[in-house]
């Protein structure tokens, strides 16, 4: 029991406890020489609790156990019993709260690490709502808002609204006024769609009433014919046709009357809708209507191929006539306004116009290359636009013919027009007349047989009623373009003057009917276009036309329907054939486009997979961009490279008159004064003639140089010598455009003058580049010299040896005189530069005497070349004794028998040419380089607009191909 009590007490202690302080059976055990007999205890009353290490909790509680250490009074301390047990409730509730704060925390801990982080989608918010409380003071917007009370006072009165749905029950029940006003309005609807209802059905029963009376006048005249060949002819049967004939035209003039209003309504409602689109109340961007999408198309292709091989494809209404047949005033009265020049008997029409019907809310006119818009509805602007087409006609012709190919393209828009694509073609003549070109016939046919060619053009041939059928050209030709007439429209003009005029009324019907021509057509139409008054309107000319069909016999009798009639049906039935043929004809020219472009492009990719497809305007865009930026790069060049190239090339153009001219002449003189006097002359006049006009040149070479090393230069594997041909055109052209400015030589002058007059050399440095300067000008000169005596004596012996080289028998003869005058010169070192005559002719009688003849002219020349090599050699040797001249120089080389007037020489070129490059150099970048790069400007916007040089200078299978694409 002992044993168990401390096993159950050692999970009390957290620590080793002194001995002391243990349990006497503790000591006992640790000490086992103490006795446990002399120690006695009271019995201890022990609560043992076992935890767990999963959840620490207590699994189960044993019960008190009464160990007894020996004999010892019992002592009932209730009190302190009653407190433990109070102290271990708290310690219980404290427990279990740090516990449970415990699992608490954990559980949450566990949970956040489930959750994603959301760090990551912060973006999916704006940035303004995370700042709005910085922004917003929401406390007080907290306070302004209104309490609830003012709230309800805001609220509508529901007892009210009650209220006003009982009477308003009340107001339509059986009976009362509302629900008679009621009954009113939907009776009046009923009414309105009874009108609508009954004025379509009204038309429709007229035209079944049309037929069935134009059959029973085809009945009626075949019996009253029949009876008049059997010689039974009653009067009740004429009668009869007569009644039948006037009621089916009555019923055709109704019907006519009722589809006009119906037409006249519909025009003015679409105009409404037109106008109110037009003024944006819908505010949307009206869409291109179908139409000039179509004409602009035409337009397109027309430019794409001139000779009319892809764009007669596509369907237009080409309308081709007799000369004076009528086809203005045709073309006119569809367009319902006066829109082309007139003349009475002569050629008006002078080129093609392609006129582009569309409708709109108001009636303009407006040309393909133009903005400006003619007013239809106004005769100045009529005028105007009369005016225009006249002058563009007589523009397009050129000198020494009478009618033009090209094209002029206008169009018409205005309420109620028929949206089509019509060509006015030239009027056919017969005959060329005096002021005409001689071709103007052959050139007409022409013109006429392109456009008719096309396949999928509508033709509208205008045949002049009013003259005998047998004077028409036009249908001849007609016939021939479209034999079996599936495209064809025959229009009969001035029917009112065929009806007077002609004699018998069935050649009309006839004509009507497509039996007097060979040519066949789709339909046939009669229309009048006027009273042959150029100053009639358009809407006199209907008037006269609806008045002349109403009286005219044509239609009484039944010769002509009147579907066939006014250029009103003529127009209906001209775009509903052209739409049709459009709609066959545009999917299948657009697939074609499709193939031919697939093509393109497989070709493209094989062979340029790495470039874009470019066409010649891009192309050239992009060839100019490269210029310009070649130019402006001049800009960019240094002035130390401008200084350096300029002095180095200038110094080679002048070089050989500075040493010939100026040094050589003056070293030949006998002391420094007159060696400085004759430099100072030759200076002044070579600064006065020469020297500006050679500096400028040397300039202008220069920026063209380097110019030309920016435009050809390779720029690695981004260099396309596609553009070398055209860069090389544009530098020849800007290089011949630019002019020097004419004023640089005269300053130039000055500067050079003021720097040639100098004479005071500064400081050492400055003397030792001028002795350097001096000697790199002579050894060039030396070796100059050398080379030339080599030339004329031939090789020496080392390379006769080595290489096996002979001297001719000139070079020979030029070694021996060479021999003898270098003897003439060691003799007399300061021998002048020229020989005198007896020195020649010692020089010739000592070569006569080892059997040598040489000429006079020969040992001159020679000698020329030996005494300048002696010269030079000379002058290098006073060079190197002049290196430690400059203090003598400082001196005026008094008390000094050493001379370096040479050396101040050079020293007076060489800053001349410092000076005159730095000059040239800032003309260049300040004023040339800038009017080079506006010259070259100017020839690219040349170029630009010159699309013969363009494709002369861009050419080559790619660009081809690539225009190919584009187009």
């Amino acid at each position: 029991v002992i044993c168990r009590s401390l096993a159950n007490s050692s999970y009390r202690i957290k620590r080793k406890s002194p001995l002391q302080n243990l349990h006497l059976a503790s000591r006992s055990i640790h000490h086992p020489y103490y006795s446990s007999s002399k120690f006695q205890r009271p019995p201890l009353r022990i609560s043992i609790q076992l935890f767990s290490s999963l959840n620490r909790l207590p699994l189960r509680k044993t019960k008190l156990l009464n160990v007894k250490y020996g004999y010892q009074f019992h002592r009932n301390f209730w009190l302190a019993r009653l407190a433990s047990r109070l102290l271990k409730i708290r310690y219980l509730i404290l427990g279990s709260a740090v516990g449970g704060g415990y699992t608490a925390k954990k559980t949450y801990d566990q949970w956040k690490d489930m959750v994603p982080d959301l760090d990551e989608y912060k973006w999916i918010v704006p940035d303004f709502i995370w700042e709005l409380d910085e922004h917003i003071d929401f406390e007080k917007l907290i306070k302004a808002l209104p309490d609830a009370d003012d709230l309800a006072k805001l609220l509508p009165d529901f007892d009210k609204i009650g209220e006003s749905f009982t009477s308003l029950k009340g107001f339509f029940s059986p009976g009362s006024p509302g629900e008679m006003a009621f009954r009113a309005t939907d009776q009046a609807y009923d009414n309105d769609k009874q009108y609508k209802k009954g004025l379509l059905g009204e038309l429709i029963l007229l035209q079944q009433q049309i037929q069935q009376h134009e059959e029973e006048a085809r009945r009626a005249a075949g019996q009253y014919n029949m009876g008049s060949s059997q010689q039974k002819r009653k009067v009740s049967d004429k009668e009869k046709v007569d009644q039948l004939q006037e009621e089916l035209l009555r019923t055709q003039l109704k019907y006519q009357r009722m589809l006009e209003r119906l037409e006249k309504e519909n025009k003015e409602l679409r105009k409404l809708v037109l106008q109110r689109d037009d003024k944006g109340i819908h505010q949307r961007k009206l869409k291109k209507s179908l139409i000039d999408m179509y004409s602009e198309v035409l337009d397109i292709l027309s430019d794409y191929d001139a000779n009319y091989n892809t764009q007669d494809h596509l369907p237009r209404v080409v309308v081709v006539g007799d000369q004076s047949a009528g086809k203005t005033s045709v073309l006119e009265m569809i367009a319902q306004a006066r829109i082309f020049p007139r003349g009475s008997g002569e050629m008006m029409t002078r080129s093609p116009v392609k006129v582009t019907l569309s409708e709109g809310p108001h009636h303009v006119a407006l040309f393909k290359d133009s903005s400006r818009e003619f007013d239809l509805t106004k005769e100045e602007d009529l005028a105007a636009l009369r005016n225009e087409i006249e002058i563009r006609m007589r523009n397009s012709v050129k000198e020494g013919c009478t009618v033009s190919t090209e094209t002029i393209s206008l169009s018409v828009k205005g309420p109620g027009l028929q949206r089509m694509v019509l060509v006015d073609l030239p009027g056919v003549i017969s005959t060329v007349t005096s002021g005409m070109a001689p071709d103007t016939k052959e050139t007409i046919f022409s013109i006429s047989k392109a456009y008719m060619q096309n396949p999928n053009a509508i033709i509208l041939c205008i045949q002049d009623g009013s003259v005998d059928a047998e004077r028409s050209i036009v249908t001849d030709l007609v016939s021939q373009m479209d034999p079996q007439g599936k495209r064809t429209i025959f229009v009969l003009t001035k029917v009112d003057l065929a009806e007077k005029n002609v004699a018998s009324p069935n050649r009309i019907q006839q004509i009507i009917e497509g039996k007097l021509f060979p040519m066949k057509a789709l339909g046939y139409f009669a229309v009048v276009t006027g009273k042959g008054n150029s100053s009639e309107s358009i809407e006199s000319i209907k008037e006269y036309e609806e008045e002349f069909f109403q009286n005219s016999k044509l239609l009484k009798t039944s010769m002509l329907k009147a579907h066939q009639v006014t250029t009103k049906n003529l127009s209906l039935a001209v775009s509903d054939c052209f739409w049709k043929m459009v709609r066959e004809s545009v999917e299948q020219q657009a697939d074609a486009f499709k193939a031919t472009r697939f093509n393109l492009e497989t070709e493209w990719k094989n062979n340029y997979p790495r470039l874009r497809e470019l066409d010649r305007n891009e192309l050239f865009e992009k060839a100019k961009n490269e210029i310009l930026d070649e130019v402006i790069s001049l800009t960019q060049v240094t002035p130390k490279h401008w200084e350096e190239i300029l002095q180095k090339t200038l110094w080679e153009r002048v070089s050989t008159h500075v040493i010939e001219n100026i040094y050589l002449p003056a070293a030949q003189t006998m002391n420094s004064g007159t060696f400085n006097t004759t430099v100072d002359i030759k200076l002044k006049q070579w600064t006065d003639k020469q020297l500006p006009n050679k500096a400028v040149e040397v300039a202008w070479e220069t920026l063209q140089e380097e110019f030309s090393r920016f435009m050809t230069e390779q720029k690695g594997k981004e260099h396309d010598d596609i553009f070398d041909k055209l860069k090389q055109a544009v530098k020849e052209e800007s290089i011949k455009r630019h002019k020097w400015n004419e004023r640089a030589e005269d300053s130039l002058r000055v500067i050079q003058h003021n720097a040639l007059e100098d004479r005071s050399i500064s400081d050492k440095q400055q003397w030792d580049a001028a002795i350097h300067f001096m000697e790199e000008t002579l050894q060039s000169r030396l070796k100059d010299t050398e080379s030339v005596i080599e030339d004329m004596v031939g090789p020496d012996w080392k390379k006769r040896w080595l290489y096996w080289i002979g001297r001719t028998k000139e070079q020979n003869i030029r070694n021996e005189t060479k021999n003898e005058l270098e003897k003439l010169i060691k003799c007399n070192e300061d021998h002048a530069a020229y020989l005198a005559n007896d020195e020649v002719t010692t020089v010739r009688k000592n070569l006569e005497a080892r059997g040598i003849t040489v000429d006079p002219c020969l040992i001159k020349d020679t000698w020329h070349q030996i005494y300048r090599r002696y010269f030079l050699k000379t002058a290098l040797n006073h060079c190197n004794l002049c290196r430690r001249g400059f203090y003598y120089y400082q001196r005026h080389f008094v008390d000094s028998e050493l001379e370096c007037n040479d050396i101040v020489l050079f020293w007076r070129i060489q800053r001349m040419l410092a000076i005159t490059a730095n000059t040239l150099r800032q003309q260049l970048t300040n004023t040339e380089v800038r009017r080079l790069e506006k010259n070259v400007k100017e020839v690219l916007e040349d170029f630009a607009e010159d699309n013969e040089k363009k494709v002369k200078l861009l050419t080559g299978k790619r660009v081809q191909l690539a225009e190919d694409l584009s187009k």
